[in-house]
C-alpha cells in the first residue's frame, strides 16, 4: 500500500487480503473493524488469541467480549474460527456470543489454558452456532466441556482433543461413540487426559478377542500423548484403521499390549511410514515382530526409550540368509535418549544398509577398527563396495541408506563415533559441542 497509489487502491479493493481477522494484545479491535470492513463478504478466518501472560491484566476479558462483539455479526461468513482463552470463565463469555448460524465454518478450535480448573463454568454452553455447521470438518478443543454432545462432533475429518483431567476425561464408551459418528476421520489425537478405571474396561483375556465395532477406513494419522495406557488399549481393540501411516505414543507406561494389537492390525493392512514412541516401555522381542510387520515404514523415532539394545539394530541390521529385511523402506531413525544402545550395532546397521547388504566385518577387523581410531572416507567406502560385490545379489528387498539418525543425548557415542556416522549419513543430529562454561560450540 506504500508503494503508490494505485497499488493501494487495488490493495484495499481485494476483499481476500483482508479475511483473516485477528484480535490478540498485539492486534487492536480497531485493526480487526479495519479488515472486517475491507474483507466485504468474503469468508473469514477469525482467530482471538490471548495467552495466560495477559491474564494479570484487568482488562483481559472486557477484551475478548469487546472483540465477540465485533465478530458476531460476521460469524455467517466464518471458514474458521479459532478461540484461545487463560480460563474458562472467559470461554464461557466468548462462546455465549456464538449463537449466529455457520453455514460455511470448516474448522473450530477452542482452547483454555488453565486445564486443571473447576468450577460452575464447566457447564457446556450448548449449542454453538445454533447447531448449524453443515461443513464442519475439524475440531480441535483442549478443556473445552461440551458434555460430549456427538451432534458437536459428528462427520469430521480431524478430531483434536486435550485438558481433560478428573471427572471430565471421556470415557471409552463416549469416545467410541464419537468416532462411530465420523467414518471419514482422518486424523484423531488425544493429549492429556485422565486415564479411565481399568475396572470399566474389558478383562484383559478378552481384549483380544473382541471384534472390531468402529471401522476407520480413511484414518491416516493418530497420536496418543499421555492419554492413558488403558482408555490407548481399549481403543486399538475396538477399532479398525487399514489405512494408518502416522502414529504416536507418548508416555504411556507398557506398550506391549498396544503393540499386540498393532500386530493384529497388520495382518490385514498397516501401511504405517511413521512411528514414534516417547518415554514408553515394552516387550523388545514383540517390538521386533512389529517391525517385520511394516514393511513401509520410513521413520522411526524411539525418543527416551531404555528398551532399545543391540537386539533391536541387529534386526534392522542384518537378516538371515533368505530372509526378508526388516523395516527396508527406514530413511529416518531417531534414538534420542536411548542410552543402552551399543556402538557397534549401530555402525553394523549404518553398514549395512549403506551396502544394501549386513555388514560383514569380522570380530577381529571390526575391534581394530574401534581401536584405531575410524578409517577415512575413501578406505570406507571402497571396504563398504567390497562388500556388495562379494556377496550375490538376492531376490529380496533391498534396505535403503538412511539419511537421518539423530543420537542426541546418548551419552555413549562419542565425538569420534559423530564423526564417522556423518561420513556415511547425511544428516546425523547430535548434542554440540559444549565449552568451558557450559556453552555450546560450533563443531
Amino acid at each position: 500500500m506504500l508503494v503508490c497509489r494505485y497499488w493501494k487502491d487495488v490493495a484495499i479493493n481485494t476483499p481476500e487480503l483482508w479475511a483473516d481477522i485477528c484480535v490478540s494484545p498485539h492486534d487492536s479491535l480497531e485493526k480487526a473493524h479495519r479488515r472486517l470492513a475491507r474483507s466485504k463478504s468474503v469468508p473469514l478466518d477469525i482467530t482471538i488469541n490471548f495467552t495466560p501472560r495477559a491474564e494479570n491484566a484487568s482488562g483481559t476479558t472486557e477484551s475478548i467480549i469487546h472483540a465477540m462483539d465485533l465478530i458476531r455479526p460476521a460469524l455467517w461468513r466464518a471458514r474458521s474460527f479459532r478461540l484461545s482463552v487463560p480460563n474458562k470463565p472467559q470461554a464461557h463469555a466468548a462462546l455465549l456470543r456464538c449463537r449466529e448460524e455457520a453455514p460455511i465454518l470448516e474448522s473450530l478450535c477452542i482452547r483454555i489454558f488453565h486445564s486443571m480448573q473447576e468450577d460452575h463454568y464447566s457447564s457446556p454452553c450448548l449449542p454453538l452456532f445454533k447447531g448449524h455447521t453443515p461443513l464442519l470438518r475439524s475440531c480441535s478443543f483442549t478443556s473445552f466441556n461440551f458434555n460430549w454432545d456427538r451432534s458437536v462432533v459428528s462427520g469430521l475429518r480431524v478430531l483434536q482433543l486435550g485438558g481433560y483431567w478428573n471427572g471430565y476425561s471421556p470415557s471409552v464408551d463416549t469416545l467410541l461413540d464419537i468416532l462411530r459418528g465420523c467414518p471419514c476421520l482422518e486424523e484423531f489425537a488425544l493429549r492429556n487426559m485422565s486415564d479411565v478405571d481399568p475396572e470399566t474396561c474389558v478383562s484383559p483375556e478378552h481384549e483380544f478377542v473382541s471384534t472390531k465395532v468402529v471401522k476407520l477406513p480413511r484414518l491416516t494419522k493418530a497420536s496418543f500423548y499421555y492419554a492413558g495406557i488403558m482408555r490407548t488399549r481399549m481403543l486399538l481393540s475396538q477399532i479398525s484403521f487399514p489405512a494408518l501411516e502416522s502414529l504416536d505414543f507418548c508416555y504411556l507406561d507398557n506398550l506391549t499390549p498396544v503393540l499386540e494389537h498393532l500386530r493384529q492390525q497388520s495382518l490385514t493392512s498397516l501401511p504405517l511410514k511413521y512411528l514414534r514412541i516417547e518415554s514408553c516401555f515394552f516387550n523388545e522381542p514383540k517390538f521386533i515382530i512389529l517391525l517385520r510387520r511394516l514393511t513401509s515404514l520410513t521413520t522411526l523415532e524411539l525418543v527416551d526409550v531404555e528398551d532399545v539394545t543391540c537386539f533391536l539394530l541387529k534386526d534392522l541390521s542384518a537378516p538371515p540368509m533368505a530372509h526378508p529385511w526388516v523395516c527396508p523402506k527406514l530413511e529416518r531413525l531417531n534414538l534420542d535418549g536411548c542410552t543402552a544402545l551399543d556402538w557397534d550395532a549401530l555402525r553394523g546397521l549404518v553398514e549395512s544398509r549403506l551396502s544394501g547388504r549386513p555388514s560383514q566385518l569380522s570380530s577381529a577387523s571390526a575391534a581394530a577398527a574401534s581401536r584405531s581410531s575410524f578409517v577415512s572416507t575413501a578406505s570406507a567406502s571402497a571396504h563398504i563396495h567390497a562388500l556388495s560385490l562379494s556377496r550375490p545379489a538376492t531376490p529380496t528387498m533391498q534396505p535403503r541408506r538412511l539419511s537421518s539418525i539423530d543420537v542426541t543425548r546418548c551419552h555413549q557415542i562419542s565425538k569420534e563415533m559423530v564423526q564417522w556416522l556423518k561420513m556415511y549419513v547425511r544428516d546425523v543430529r547430535c548434542e554440540p559441542a559444549k565449552g568451558i562454561w557450559g556453552e555450546a560450540i560450533l563443531s
